[in-house]
């Protein structure tokens, strides 16, 4: 295996369940340092990520070899990479609450094509960042440093005012916009072209998901009900309560005569811990 320029650290490799026992592993990085940071690795080679890439392929085609010969990759897996995508996994769905997931999905289908999509950090993050989809690279901000939650929405003011010709998404957690709420009257004020999905749980979801299961009280963590269809009213933007997948219907109605910023105050299931969460407790 060889990893370029990926630190193989606990979150890439599933806590090193990614990487055989038996693996081969070679890494690529620029920084010495990074090489066996993790993990110890076989063969460190510092270089450049791509020109270290590029060589390798010219090594192997001027052999006369074909690189995928004796790989598991082939056409069919890479065509199969390219077409599958999150929304076609099956879930049981949320019987009593709106489901993170089937709400993100539906989103993504009724949104326009042209979107920069801006995710906060918190326990709901892995919805957005699976199922809305974006045109490029670019149209993706995922500002995690340090998982610092209360970032995403002034992020989302400097995408939205960078690309004003895409709808900017700022998909929040209730937790995260608390920590923004002055964001919020600046939203109202500079009117951008901007949806706020805000995947309320009533909690630092990631916290109470974290530490339930051990016993340790979560109360702290937990909020009371907060009305953020109001807030964004009283900032100058629409403001929606979303408890049901039919008051999405709301949203198509904006998309067409988007005035002013809209809120998205999305009562999400509470009890609902994302696989990508819960996989990350197991090294905790």
């Amino acid at each position: 295996m060889i990893a370029f320029g990926a630190s193989l650290n606990v979150w890439t490799t599933r806590h090193g369940a990614l990487i055989a026992p038996g693996a081969k592993v070679i890494q690529v990085d620029s920084d010495i340092a990074a090489i066996g940071a993790h993990r110890p690795v076989d063969i460190g080679v510092v270089a450049d990520a791509q020109e270290a890439a590029q060589a390798l392929v010219a090594e192997l085609e001027g052999d006369g070899r074909d690189p995928l010969a004796e790989s598991r990759r082939s056409i069919k897996l890479a065509a199969e990479i390219a077409t599958g995508k999150w929304h076609d996994e099956p879930y049981e769905e949320s019987r009593d609450w709106l489901d993170p997931r089937t709400l993100s999905i539906t989103l993504d289908e009724m949104l326009p094509r042209e979107r920069t999509v801006v995710v906060d950090s918190g326990a709901f993050m892995g919805y957005p960042s699976m199922y809305l989809t974006v045109p490029d690279a670019g149209g993706f901000v995922f500002p995690q440093a340090f998982q610092c939650v209360g970032l995403g929405l002034g992020c989302a003011l400097g995408a939205a005012i960078a690309r004003p010709d895409r709808l900017t998404v700022a998909a929040l957690g209730d937790g995260g916009l608390l920590m923004a709420l002055p964001d919020l009257e600046t939203v109202g004020r500079l009117q951008p072209d901007m949806l706020i999905v805000v995947y309320n749980d009533a909690a630092y979801g990631a916290e109470v998901h974290h530490f339930r299961p051990m016993g340790i009280p979560v109360e702290l963590a937990q909020f009371p009900p907060t009305d953020f269809a109001a807030l964004a009213e009283a900032a100058g933007c629409h403001g929606v309560t979303v408890r049901d997948i039919s008051d999405l219907e709301r949203v198509r109605e904006w998309i067409d005569h988007r005035d002013r910023p809209l809120v998205l105050d999305a009562k999400v299931d509470p009890d609902i811990c994302a696989e990508w969460l819960e996989e990350a407790f197991r090294g905790h």
